[in-house]
């Protein structure tokens, strides 16, 4: 059976990585001094950056409709596929899960429509471990499978370099109570099914990255196995040379390594200066 991995463009993968495993992105929408975009199509984190750096207001997103996916759903069909699996951005952070569901009813194939409960790279690493089983000869059952054990494992420690971007685009949830006096003071984040949540808080960078690898350790006990951890960041490169050091001195081994940048509609809500980490484990 031929089957086609769908996935939405929080998932921070490269253009490279998205031909090489053929998987179908669909775009969110970014509304910005007075256009609408695509995401990774129209418009990039730094045109927001350097836009908002200007004096322009903050970015507003939306999600695909449901003839966005419709459209990747046909596309797939005239490839070839007979089944798709399509992995979107939680539920609770946007509607575009609702809009791939509603855009399933009208497919001619089977589509199996997946709420990560995460986004960027915790949704990113889905899709990626959908389309390399499949091209590896794997049962849909099987894809299935193994998606279930990268979402319910997926973590993501994260911290941003204000909460200006979160606190006016109405994302900050739980973290809430983190506004306000945070001079030089580095929020530690995450997510708990779907809604940004507050993990500590550390004065300056490597105090940061010290709770940070905390928690990194607190999680491999819960979670034993092989842990695959990816770093990702918004404009600040000099973070993933400070995250590797640390981790090396704190002598976690891990598999994965990579180092990804954020697209548009997710730096729309964390601004510039923001690092994070997302691990996930498959067991031994």
């Amino acid at each position: 059976m031929k089957i086609a991995v769908i996935t939405d463009s929080t998932c921070d993968l490269t253009d490279a990585e998205l031909r090489d495993l053929d998987i179908r992105r669909v775009p969110l929408y970014i509304e910005f001094e007075g256009k609408t975009h695509r995401d990774w199509v129209d418009i990039s984190a730094s045109d927001v950056i350097r836009g908002v750096e200007l004096g322009a207001d903050l970015p507003t997103t939306s999600q695909p409709t449901p003839k966005d996916f419709e459209d990747a759903y046909a596309a797939a069909v005239t490839e070839g596929a007979e089944a798709i699996i399509c992995i979107t951005i939680s539920s609770d952070l946007s509607g575009t899960f609702q809009s791939a569901n509603i855009a399933a009813n009208t497919s001619p194939i089977p589509v199996t429509t997946i709420d990560s409960r995460h986004t960027s790279l915790g949704l990113g690493n889905m899709a990626r471990k959908a389309a390399e089983l499949r091209n590896n000869g794997a049962t849909i059952e099987e894809i299935l499978v193994a998606i279930e054990n990268v979402r319910s494992t997926n973590h993501v420690l994260f911290t941003v370099a204000n909460l200006e971007f979160l606190q006016k685009g109405g994302r900050l949830g739980r973290a809430s109570a983190l506004v306000g006096g945070l001079l030089n003071i580095k929020p530690i984040l995450s997510l708990d099914e779907g809604t940004i949540v507050p993990l500590g808080k550390a004065r300056g960078n490597k105090r940061a990255l010290r709770e940070v690898i905390g928690h990194i350790k607190d999680y491999q006990k819960l979670h034993p196995g092989t842990l695959i951890l990816d770093i990702i960041h918004v404009e600040d490169a000099s973070a993933v040379d400070r995250i590797k050091i640390a981790l090396n001195e704190a002598g976690i081994e891990y598999t994965g390594g990579r180092v990804y940048e954020m697209g548009a509609v997710l730096t729309s809500h964390i601004g510039p200066g923001s690092y994070g980490i997302y691990l996930h484990t498959e067991k031994d």
